[in-house]
């Protein structure tokens, strides 16, 4: 009887256990995806600032040392080319930069002093290289037009992809919707430039977003000369060739009237 009365009492613990164990299965809380902490603040034109996991990201750092007087102090940097727009010494040399590594194509770091050669990373296209937990690709950046190449020549400049917590962010820096563009994959964000005459055109863009197929496209580095681009025509040629790419728009012009 004893015994009888045990196995009644040891598999109405088994049960209850294993009630107990679903039950906390159950109560688990998903664990939160590493994206979720990334951070974008578009400063102005081509140029912004990430945030991920304490680490902070200056991308074409331009505009003086007040442009980011708001903003945590850089770990790394990265700059695509030689323009005004996307490659200033003098705000280099305002920013405190003394914790940073910064990445660039040769023809930026032949223009920095020898001062900051014990952080620079250069990259050429087709490159890659990891720090902080962050691996940088370099991209190519140049124009196809007859009449815009003399504006970005293939092998000069970078574009970048950023590997950061699992996802891939793309920074097209100054291209037109060159090969190497259209054959990203697995892109989430894509940072797109659109200005004539120095890119693109807002239909050449958004052609080359519907290739690659971003989860989400910026568009970002839209003013040219003398014109604006129309990015709501681009989020319209965007979504009406494939909804399921999530056009955002954020304020790359703070200081500017449209």
């Amino acid at each position: 009887m004893k015994k009888k009365y045990f196995l009644i009492a040891f598999n109405l613990l088994l049960v209850l256990g294993c009630k107990e164990i679903k039950a906390q299965k159950d109560q688990v809380t998903p664990k939160e995806d590493a994206i979720s902490t990334l951070k974008i603040i578009p400063i102005e034109h081509a140029t912004a600032v990430l945030e991920w996991k304490g680490i902070t990201i200056y991308i074409d750092p331009v505009g003086g040392k007040k442009v980011f007087e708001n903003q945590k102090q850089p770990d790394l940097i990265l700059i695509t080319d030689i323009h005004g727009d996307h490659f200033s010494l003098e705000t280099l040399q305002e920013l405190n930069t003394s914790k940073a590594k910064i990445m660039v194509p040769q023809a930026v770091a032949d223009k920095i002093p020898e001062e900051f050669t014990p952080q620079i990373d250069v990259l050429n296209n087709g490159d890659s290289k990891e720090r902080y937990g962050i691996t940088v690709e370099a991209i190519p950046m140049y124009n196809l037009r007859t009449e815009a190449l003399k504006f970005h020549t293939k092998g000069r400049g970078n574009g970048y992809v950023l590997n950061v917590g699992g996802q891939r962010i793309y920074f097209s820096g100054d291209t037109e919707d060159i090969p190497e563009m259209r054959a990203l994959q697995n892109i989430d964000k894509a940072f797109i430039c659109m200005n004539l005459p120095y890119t693109m055109t807002v239909a050449s863009a958004a052609d080359a977003v519907l290739e690659f197929k971003p989860k989400e496209v910026y568009p970002y580095h839209y003013r040219g000369r003398p014109n604006v681009s129309d990015v709501i025509k681009f989020k319209e040629i965007v979504t009406k060739g494939d909804s399921a790419i999530k056009v955002v728009q954020l304020d790359w012009y703070p200081n500017d009237d449209f």
